[in-house]
């Protein structure tokens, strides 16, 4: 059975980010983000079973979007390199445009417990797709190394990305973040390339 949607899904989304943005996971109680949604506590029951399935969602439905848009983007473009670069820059610029759900997927969501955890890296599967999508088309087209290990590209590639954007969050923002996208992308590319 797929989870209700609808305005009220979407506020609760929302106000769940702001509030444990604000106050962290653990002391955003249901409450507040129904307060901060501007529904009965009840009504969150009627979408969410409980916080976690709230965190979990929020992830899902952020990311799920995340990795369609940049998708769409990915598919306009024939350069590998470039599709590399729309990669690190929407990444940057999603979190830059939205300072809650930065603090939300870089801090929030890795205090969690084992079973959030498990469930972060199942929807983080799509985003790793795209990931390797450009691994292997650079590979084929003879632009990346042909006996590249794709698992320990990737993870470079994902871990560079985040350890850039936790940086900014632990920093408040005080720098722009999309900026330094083309930098990130100089690096990768250069540790990718086959000469």
């Amino acid at each position: 059975m797929g989870k209700k949607r609808g305005q009220k899904y979407e506020q609760i989304i929302d106000a769940a980010v702001k509030v444990i943005a604000e106050n962290g996971y653990h002391h955003s109680q249901v409450s507040k983000i129904a307060k901060e949604a501007g529904v009965a506590d009840g009504t969150i029951y009627l979408y969410f079973k409980n916080k976690e399935d709230i965190l979990i969602s929020l992830f899902e439905e952020k990311m799920g979007s995340f990795v369609d848009a940049i998708s769409e983007k990915l598919n306009e473009e024939s350069s590998v390199e470039k599709k590399l670069l729309i990669l690190i820059e929407m990444h940057f610029m999603q979190l830059e445009m939205d300072h809650d759900l930065a603090i939300v997927t870089q801090l929030e969501l890795r205090q969690s417990n084992i079973s959030i955890r498990n469930k972060v890296n199942e929807v983080l599967k799509g985003y790793l797709g795209l990931v390797d999508s450009v691994l292997k088309e650079g590979v084929e087209k003879g632009i990346f190394e042909e006996n590249l290990d794709l698992r320990i590209a990737r993870q470079l590639i994902f871990g560079a990305i985040d350890e850039v954007v936790t940086n900014w969050v632990m920093k408040d923002h005080r720098y722009d973040l999309a900026p330094l996208a083309e930098t990130v992308h100089r690096m990768l590319l250069k540790g990718l390339s086959k000469n």
